[in-house]
Order: C-alpha cells, then structure tokens, then sequence
C-alpha cells in the first residue's frame, strides 16, 4: 500500500467517524400520531346513486381559503384570547380546508340531489358556485369547546348579486385528548355543513 493511499484512506475513515455522531442528531420532523384524524358525513351520499345533471342544476364547491392559523395539519388551540397554540398529538389526514370541502361536497350532494363535481372534472360549469374562507376549525382551550366557523359566499350565472352568510357550531368536549377534540369536531363540521346545504337548496 502506497503512503499516498494509506493517507486518503485513514482521512475517509476520520470522515465516517466523525459524522456518526451527527447522523444521530438528525431528525426529519416530528415523529406522526399513530391515527390521524378525518372528518365523515353523518348524511353520505347513498351507495350507487347516480345522476344526470347540467350546468344549471349543479353546483361547484372550492376550497375554502383558510386563514393563516389552519394553513396546517396541525389541530389550532385558542390558548387566550391572542395565544393560539397547537394540539399534541393531533393531526389531521389532510389540511382542515381540504377536508372540509370535501364534507360540504358531499353533504349538499346528499341532502339536495344536485350534483357537485370534482374540481377536477371539467365537463361541467354549475351556474351555482359555492366559495368561502374557513375562520376557525378547532379547540377553544379556555371554553373547553370546539368551534367551526365557515363565511360562504354563492354566486350564480346570469345573476349580479352575491350571498353571503356565516355559518358557526360549537359543541362541548370532554377533554383535551385528540380522540374527543377529533370527534367534536366532526359533529361541529358535519353541523355547519348541513346548515350551507339548506342554504344553497334543491333547485
């Protein structure tokens, strides 16, 4: 072995060495809860319903925009009145926006007949479109409740005006662990909901 291998060996195996430590202290993210939290329609559409549907009948639902605070997987905790902190060991499947278009999708669908379209298929342009902006979607420390609050916004082709209305539950929880916060508010979700699918009615 030449005295110049030996040398750039000894330096490669000081490398390795000296990065094992470093190795160890890497972290990629916190490690996720075993469960991740979801949201579920108490009134889905019904297994092999099918329908025949225009623009006129059905209606486009978007993401609602979510402000900053529930721009996460993570479940929001109003700790005081300008303190929000996060829960632990809480997460959920998919960011709260998402989740909750698609529960009002499916909600209005079931309780109105009218079709509501994948944002992604777009064969169709529903004259009724449905927008909003989620403003709260979690855990009320100091009120021991959870709250969903929704601003919907209707517009419909041919027509100028605009409607808005402010839909909001709160219920109750037992306790701050992620299974009660989880299941509270999904029946606040699935609450408001059902109030924008009335809103928007059959036609």
């Amino acid at each position: 072995m030449t005295a110049t291998f030996a040398t750039l060996l000894t330096r490669t195996v000081l490398i390795g060495v000296a990065a094992l430590p470093l190795a160890g202290c890497i972290s990629f993210g916190p490690k996720p809860p075993p469960t991740l939290m979801s949201l579920h329609a108490v009134t889905p559409v019904a297994a092999g319903a099918a329908h025949t549907s225009d623009d006129a009948h059905a209606v486009a639902v978007s993401v609602p925009v979510a402000v900053p605070t529930l721009s996460t997987q993570r479940v929001m905790v109003q700790a005081g009145p300008n303190s929000i902190a996060y829960l632990k060991d809480g997460l959920w499947a998919a960011a709260p926006a998402v989740l909750m278009r698609n529960l009002l999708a499916e909600t209005i669908e079931a309780k109105t007949g009218r079709f509501v379209p994948d944002a992604r298929f777009v064969g169709l342009q529903p004259d009724t479109r449905l927008t909003g902006t989620l403003a709260a979607f979690g855990l009320d420390g100091p009120g021991k409740a959870v709250i969903v609050t929704y601003d919907g916004t209707i517009t419909r082709s041919g027509s100028p005006s605009i409607e808005t209305r402010r839909f909001s539950a709160r219920v109750p929880v037992s306790s701050e662990q992620p299974q009660a916060v989880g299941m509270a508010l999904d029946q606040a979700a699935n609450q408001v909901a059902g109030d924008v699918a009335d809103w928007i009615g059959a036609r």
